[in-house]
Order: structure tokens, then C-alpha cells, then sequence
């Protein structure tokens, strides 16, 4: 019981992180994962969790690498094979001497084997990191694929170093020679044996299928076992895991490509269940490297044997000696190697590339997972030199090469100033057409015979509003609020909240019409308003709520509106809205703010719209009106969805998304105002 109550709470925690980045987008995902993990341990009946790495490598790395694999661009691999077996081997052997030797000199009391241990298990840079940075931070593609293809090399190379040198500090024997032929014998081994074994499992599904086995579920089971499959089988040979895992996502990535037209139907299904799978996983692994962080800095921060000043400024000289090391290699093979090709002018790669694929270089779980491997006592019975302090450095490395990476990167990636804002003003552009179109096929799927019509209208509407954004005179139009129009609209329900108080109290109205009005506010408010006054709104309606439990007070905002309802809610609308057109321009008048004039014009608007024939005089239109929302409704959602699609498959960034959203809401808040 208490595993799976662990379970809960660390999947319930990548919930609430996802929660906190709404609320604080600049901070990326990994951050407040890890900051949740560090927290829960602090509660009391905290979350306590021992890192067994074993286990770690295969419930996370494996398929973690396995789906990067097969998303991967093949091509780009390829293409980049030499920068990237440089970066992926070359460095990862370099750290392994330099800051080995290095952090043996300036820490005398990690021996040379033990520090060489050290450097390796930092020498690779974490694949899972680098993909959540790269869903916040425009890297360009090229970088990009670069550093995926490094990740997916460079975490086998440096554990063969790291377990190489582990070796030697336990038993006090190395030899140079064997560890490079046995390096080579595991790297190859394990892309081998993925290879050939991702391929007989492919082949065993399509003799599966031929044999007329064609249930989806079974067959996305195999799929999801595959990465697990492959990475045991090649450790238990003695060869590289991670390495099979990878090799067996490209295989399946050559058999997609294959089935992409005859299989659609399975290939959705696989690309759903791996999105949670991943969304899972990748959370997992963020929350509980937080879970360690106490315990690791207890060990060391709260021990007499440790001047605290002193180890947090070796962990912080050697983070620095590695990003040094990083910058160096890849200048020197960019300017003799062609590390990564000239610019379109035939000019040198600039100093920016170099120091964003310097300061990318994140470290991440393999590196910890890596680290507590280390056993407790050496061949001679006595315990393994400083094992909590190299945890310790290791620990402290990877918190900040995730906070420098997340805070200067991005301001390297947008110095690019107008270019950048263009590029911005297109894709959102190109997102909203994106989601308008999904709204639109949406309404066409939900359309039948008995609401041809309130369709026709509804996709009249999202036509009408996709003119609105295509592009004119260099900027785009759009169909949302400005930021600061919300803040008077909210002042402007206020002013309708207070009127309607009026009408009440001078019995001009009833106080059931007054309650469904009143009502109809709120939601609007809640659809308006920024989150610290949305959290307000959110408790007074369960203040409210629990009120009307107690008090057993009457009410009938639940209640299908009659006919009658409905033309009472148009006459309190069109008082209201008379009111506020004429308080706003009292209290703002001289005001420069066009937001302002925007709010009394949108007024305008709902009020010759009411004032035209009520609908609901013309035959039995009330219903069609029910269908109408119902269908807007439909496309609100669609357009969620869309955002959320392009989002997860990194056309758009976190910020463009937000501002996808805001403009549904506001869409929202116009077709809820409009009922």
C-alpha cells in the first residue's frame, strides 16, 4: 500500500507542475519538478524513495531513448555522424582525462581513479533534458539535432568510462588498451542486437496481422514492451542497453515509415499511448532526482568532515571546467573539422552557436542514477573514497547546468530582437488558422440532418473570423482582447453586477431573473479574468455552493430557461449594457487607454445585436439557439485540442500556446456573452 500511495503522489506531482508552469511559464518543467520532489520529502509522512539504478535505467532511460530513437531524423543523423561521434565519444573521453585529472588536483582526497569515475558519469549530457529544454527554448534545428543525436550516444560511452574506472578504483587494476577494445565491443554490440532483435519483433506483429490477429491492443502491448525487451537482452549479454534501446526506435521508426499509409489506424493509436507513456516518464524522472537532492545534501552539507563552502565551490569550479572543455572542442573542430559546416556567407560558425552548444551540454538522471551505482566498499573490505562527496558534485552539477541552460540559453536563442517577433507573428498566425480549421472539421463531424442549419452558422462564424487573420500591411490581425482590455471588462461587469443589484432592490426585475443574470456574469468573469482573481471568483462559488447547502436556498440556475426568461435576460442586457457604456466613458473620459474605447464598442455591439428581433418571436427558434452554442461549444473545444496537438509536437512554443488559449477564452467570452 505504501508503494503505490508513492506511486500517486509522484504522478499527482507532475500534475501540479504542469499546473505551477501556467502560472510561472519562464521557469521550465524540470525545475519545478524537481523542486516538488525536494519539497515532498519535507512534509511530514514525507515521500522517501531509494534510486536503484538498475531499475532506473530500465523503467526510464530505456524507453525514454527507445521513443527519442524513432523520432530522431534519420537523415540528420546521419548527416551529423561526425559531430556527433566526436561530441558523443571524442569529448565524452576527453572529460573523462582532463577534469578526471583536473578535480584529482584540486580535491587530493578523491583518488585519480575515483575522480576519473567522477568525470565520466558528467561527461554525458541527458537526452530527457535536453528534449524538455528544447519545448521552451528555440534552438536552431541544426543545433538541435546535434545535441538529440549526442544524447542518445554519448549516455553509453560514458558509462562504459564511468564503470571502467569504477573498476579500477575497486580493484586498483586498468588497462587502457582492453578498456577501448571492450568499448567498442559493447557500443556496437548493443546497436547490433537492438537491431536485429527490434526487427524480429516487427516481423513477429506482421506475421501476427497475416495470421489475422489484428487487435490494436495486443499489438501496442508488444510496442510498449519492445524498449524493455531490448534493453535486457543486450545487458544480459554484457553489452549496452541504452544503445539497443536507441538502435531498436530508429528500426521501428523504418517500419512506421513503411506502414504510414497502410496502418493509420495503429500508428494513432501508438503516437496517443506513447504521449501519456512519455508525459509520465519524463515527469518521473524529474521528480524523483528531487526526491534524492535532501538526502544527497544532508549527507555531505551536514557532516563535520566537509567545509560546505568548500565543496559547493569545487562542484561550481568543475560545472565551469566542463562548459570550458565543451566550448574548446567545439571550436577547435568547428574551425578545423567543419564540426558544423560554414553559414550560407561561407563564414565561420559564430560564437553564439559555440556557446549555446557549450552551455546545452545538460546534465541529467543518467548522470545521478550513474553516481549512486557506485558501490559502498572496495575489493579490500574498507569503504569506496568520498562516494557521498562525488554523489554530492554530481548532484550539484546537474542542478546547474538545468538553471543555466534554462536561464541564459534563452537569452541567447532570442537576441535576434524583430526577426524573432516576426517569426513569432507567423506562427501564431499559422496556429490560429491551424485551430480555426480543426473548429471548422469538427462542426462538419458533429453536423446532421436536424442541425444543418445552426451549423451552417456556426461555420459561418469561424469563416468570418479566419479572414480576420491573414496577414495586412505586416502585422496580423487578431481576434482576441489586447492584455489590459480584460482588466476593463471585468470593470465593466462590476458596473452590469451593480445595476442588476439595482433593478432587484427597486423590484424592476425578479429576483429569479436576477439570479440566472447574475449568474451568467460570474461565468463570464471566470472565462475573463487572470488567474489570482479567477482563484478568488473559484472560492466565492464554493463559499456559495456550500451556503446553498445549509440554507436550502431556492434556486434555478440550473433550470431550462423558458422563452420568457430569455427575453427578461435581453431586457436586463440591454439596461446593463446602456449603463456601462455610460459609466465607463464618466470614469474614463480623457482617457488615452484605446482598451477602454474597445470595452464600450464591444457594448455597442451586444447592444444592437439585442435590439434586433428577438429570435425567439420567429417560431420555435429557442432551440435552434441551444444547438447553436452547443456547436460553438464543440469548436471551442476542437481548437483546444489543436493548440495542445501543435504544442506536444513542437511547432509551437509554450508561449505562442498560452496565447492561443487566451484568444479561445476570449472567443469564448464573446460567444457566452452573446447567448
Amino acid at each position: 500500500m505504501e508503494l503505490f500511495i508513492t506511486i500517486l503522489v509522484l504522478l499527482a506531482l507532475i500534475g501540479v507542475s504542469n499546473v505551477i508552469n501556467r502560472e510561472i511559464p519562464f521557469v521550465p518543467v524540470p525545475l519545478i519538478q524537481i523542486a516538488l520532489g525536494v519539497a515532498v520529502t519535507f512534509i511530514p509522512m514525507g515521500i522517501h524513495m531509494h534510486l536503484e539504478p538498475e531499475l532506473f535505467f530500465l523503467l526510464f532511460i530505456a524507453p525514454l531513448l527507445y521513443n527519442d530513437g524513432k523520432h530522431t531524423p534519420r537523415g540528420e543523423l546521419w548527416r551529423l555522424r561526425a559531430p556527433i561521434l566526436l561530441l558523443a565519444v571524442g569529448l565524452v573521453f576527453a572529460t573523462v582525462f582532463v577534469i578526471g585529472y583536473a578535480i584529482h588536483w584540486m580535491i587530493p582526497s578523491i583518488p585519480l581513479p575515483v575522480a576519473f569515475g567522477l568525470a565520466a558519469i558528467l561527461s554525458p549530457t541527458d537526452a530527457v533534458a535536453v528534449s524538455a529544454l528544447a519545448g521552451r527554448i528555440r534552438l536552431p534545428k541544426s543545433l538541435m539535432h546535434l545535441l538529440e543525436g549526442e544524447a542518445l550516444m554519448n549516455d553509453a560511452s560514458g558509462l562504459v568510462a564511468f564503470k571502467f574506472a569504477v573498476a579500477a578504483a575497486v580493484t586498483g587494476v586498468f588497462s587502457l588498451p582492453k578498456a577501448g577494445v571492450s568499448f567498442l565491443i559493447i557500443a556496437i554490440g548493443g546497436l547490433v542486437v537492438g537491431a536485429v532483435l527490434a526487427s524480429l519483433i516487427t516481423g513477429l506483429r506482421i506475421l501476427l496481422r497475416r495470421s489475422g490477429l489484428e487487435d490494436e491492443t495486443m499489438h501496442m502491448l508488444i510496442h510498449i514492451l519492445t524498449p524493455f525487451a531490448l534493453f535486457l537482452a543486450a545487458e544480459e549479454i554484457g553489452l549496452s542497453g541504452i544503445l539497443a534501446a536507441v538502435a531498436g526506435g530508429v528500426m521501428h521508426a523504418v517500419e512506421r515509415d513503411k506502414s504510414q499509409k497502410a496502418k493509420p489506424r495503429t500508428n494513432e493509436v501508438s503516437d496517443h499511448t506513447w504521449s501519456v507513456i512519455l508525459y509520465l516518464l519524463n515527469g518521473l524522472v524529474f521528480v524523483i532526482l528531487g526526491l534524492q537532492i535532501p538526502s544527497v545534501f544532508s549527507t555531505v552539507l551536514g557532516s563535520p568532515e566537509f567545509n560546505n563552502g568548500e565543496v559547493m565551490f569545487y562542484a561550481l569550479a568543475i560545472f565551469i571546467m566542463l562548459i570550458v572543455l565543451r566550448y574548446l572542442w567545439t571550436f577547435v573542430f568547428s574551425r578545423v573539422g567543419s564540426l558544423f559546416g560554414r553559414n550560407k556567407n561561407g563564414e565561420n560558425i559564430s560564437f553564439k552557436i559555440l556557446a549555446m552548444t557549450s552551455l546545452s551540454g545538460v546534465r541529467g538522471a543518467v548522470t545521478l542514477a550513474g553516481a549512486f551505482s557506485i558501490p559502498l566498499i572496495i575489493e579490500n573490505g574498507d569503504p569506496f573514497p568520498e562516494r557521498s562527496l562525488v554523489i554530492f558534485l554530481a548532484t550539484v552539477v546537474i542542478l546547474l547546468s538545468l538553471l543555466t541552460a534554462s536561464i541564459v540559453l534563452p537569452l541567447l536563442a532570442n537576441n535576434d530582437g524583430k526577426k524573432n517577433e516576426v517569426e513569432r507573428l507567423e506562427k501564431e498566425r499559422l496556429g490560429q488558422i491551424k485551430m480555426m480549421s480543426a473548429a471548422i472539421e469538427a462542426v462538419h463531424h458533429a453536423t446532421s440532418e436536424d442541425n444543418e442549419v445552426e451549423s451552417a452558422a456556426v461555420l459561418a462564424d469561424y469563416n468570418r473570423w479566419m479572414k480576420h487573420i491573414q496577414p495586412s500591411e505586416g502585422r496580423y490581425g487578431r481576434l482576441h482582447m489586447s492584455k489590459n482590455e480584460p482588466k476593463f471588462r471585468i470593470e465593466a461587469i462590476e458596473i452590469e453586477r451593480e445595476e442588476t443589484r439595482r433593478l432587484l432592490a427597486s423590484k424592476e426585475i425578479s429576483k429569479e431573473h436576477a439570479g440566472l443574470f447574475l449568474a451568467s456574469l460570474e461565468q463570464l468573469e471566470l472565462i475573463l479574468s487572470n488567474r489570482t482573481h479567477l482563484l478568488l471568483i473559484i472560492l466565492k462559488s464554493i463559499a456559495k455552493r456550500f451556503k446553498g447547502i445549509f440554507f436550502k436556498e431556492e434556486s434555478r440556475l440550473s433550470d431550462a430557461q423558458s422563452r420568457s426568461d430569455r427575453e427578461a435576460m435581453r431586457q436586463i442586457k440591454l439596461q446593463t449594457s446602456n449603463v456601462v457604456i455610460e459609466t465607463l466613458g464618466r470614469l474614463h473620459s480623457g482617457s488615452k487607454e484605446k482598451e477602454v474605447m474597445e470595452v464600450i464598442n464591444h457594448y455597442h455591439f451586444i447592444k444592437d445585436k439585442l435590439s434586433k428581433p428577438y429570435l425567439s418571436r420567429q417560431g420555435n427558434k429557442e432551440g435552434n439557439e441551444e444547438i447553436k452554442r452547443d456547436l460553438h461549444w464543440v469548436a471551442i473545444q476542437a481548437e483546444r485540442d489543436e493548440v495542445q496537438a501543435l504544442y506536444e509536437r513542437g511547432i509551437i512554443t509554450r508561449d505562442i500556446a498560452n496565447e492561443l488559449r487566451r484568444i479561445i477564452r476570449d472567443r469564448e467570452a464573446s460567444i457566452l456573452e452573446q447567448e
